[in-house]
């Protein structure tokens, strides 16, 4: 018995006084890299120790009283009722901790909220599930036309299992993007937060930043990053079936870098849009449209009509042998639901490019067994566009 209680006691010690010792611990929060990350640390590391403090006074005075004044030492009681200056002590006490506490945490709270003077402005948007990034200027400069979606890169077979089918996962499992948010370093960032369906919450904790993406408000947030690196965090609101596969992560390098980074994105964007203007000019061949249809589809389809276009109904309908998606009569409305969506389907006109929306439409109505022979052209959605 004797060993157990130490070992229950070692172990509430740990958890309590672990923050001592340095962060890396898994009871305790990690200071993070930014100034407001270290201040929410430092009034976390206040409010331990004083809450450590307060509970050993109280309880070291219940149990020497209960040891002091047992039956067997003092059988006669000693009567008293009342002492002014006691009274007055456990009063002003707690409200000079509480005022002691509060004035940084006020001070803090105010700095976080503090979105003036920014040197760069960035707006991101919610939507299931995936995050859209949105430069608007830096350093006065516009950043207009770069943007892009960031999606959970992991592999949809690592965590659903199809088939029996297991994988390794990697280090970072559940929290890699296609394309992570970039931003300097030194550099006071805005973001402007917002969502396109449900309430969503862009957390970052090495940050301190956590804030609601609300559909049609606009939340306004800043972090200024001291270190180089990459810095994962969550949709932290529930926000329906795929709210834990919406990672969210930022790569902050050096100002130097960053500007390379932008020119080197404009510079992909514009051979992107090039090449996409050149897809929509050729006919592709049904192997080709199939091909890069599955890749599109299990990208951004399979997480509401899964993998297997079985679907979650009512919600989610089924692909398999829908109307929509196997009469030839349908087409048309095939690709309007694609490009402008409809009730819980997204909107994907923005997101892909007219060929990705023409081999996912032609994979749909030739996958699951529909086998319907479609083939849909790029320039079939243009025109619809």
């Amino acid at each position: 018995m004797s060993k157990q209680w130490y070992k229950s006691g070692a172990w509430l010690a740990a958890m309590l006084f672990s923050a001592g010792a340095g962060a890396e611990t898994q009871f305790n929060m990690t200071p993070g890299v930014t100034d407001n990350a270290h201040r929410a640390y430092d009034l976390h590391m206040a409010a331990v120790w004083i809450c450590g403090i307060i509970g050993a006074v109280v309880f070291g005075a219940m149990f020497y009283s209960i040891v002091k004044h047992r039956k067997s030492v003092h059988p006669k009681p000693a009567h008293f009722h009342e002492n002014t200056l006691v009274e007055i002590v456990w009063t002003v006490i707690p409200v000079l901790i509480l005022l002691g506490l509060a004035i940084p945490a006020v001070k803090t709270l105010v700095a976080m909220e503090d979105t003036r003077d920014a040197d760069m402005t960035v707006m991101v948007t919610g939507s299931q599930w995936k995050w859209h990034y949105k430069y608007v200027d830096a350093d006065g400069k516009d950043l207009s036309d770069i943007g892009f979606y960031s999606l959970l890169s992991t592999p949809r077979d690592t965590f659903e299992n199809y088939g029996g089918k297991t994988t390794e996962k990697s280090e970072t499992y559940l929290k890699e993007v296609d394309k992570p948010l970039v931003i300097p370093t030194g550099k006071k960032v805005r973001f402007l937060v917002t969502s396109e369906d449900v309430i969503h919450s862009w957390w970052v904790p090495a940050f301190a930043v956590k804030k609601d993406a609300v559909p049609g408000f606009i939340n306004e947030t800043w972090t200024k990053v001291n270190e180089a690196g990459v810095y994962r965090g969550v949709c932290a609101e529930l926000c329906g079936k795929d709210h834990g596969f919406m990672p969210v992560v930022v790569k902050a390098v050096s100002p130097e870098e960053f500007q390379t980074w932008v020119a080197d994105t404009r510079t992909a964007m514009a051979e992107a849009k090039k090449a996409a203007e050149a897809d929509v000019d050729r006919v592709w061949a049904m192997d080709e449209l199939m091909k890069k249809g599955e890749e599109v589809y299990l990208k951004n389809c399979s997480a509401c009509h899964q993998a297997t276009g079985a679907g979650m109904p009512p919600t989610f309908p089924a692909l398999a042998g829908s109307k929509i998606a196997t009469d030839k009569a349908q087409i048309p409305d095939h690709i309007g639901r694609v490009l402008k969506g409809k009730g819980a389907m997204p909107a994907f006109g923005a997101m892909l490019s007219d060929m990705e929306i023409a081999a996912v439409i032609t994979y749909e109505r030739n996958a699951f067994g529909n086998k319907t022979g479609d083939a849909v052209q790029p320039k079939d959605v243009k025109a619809a566009r």
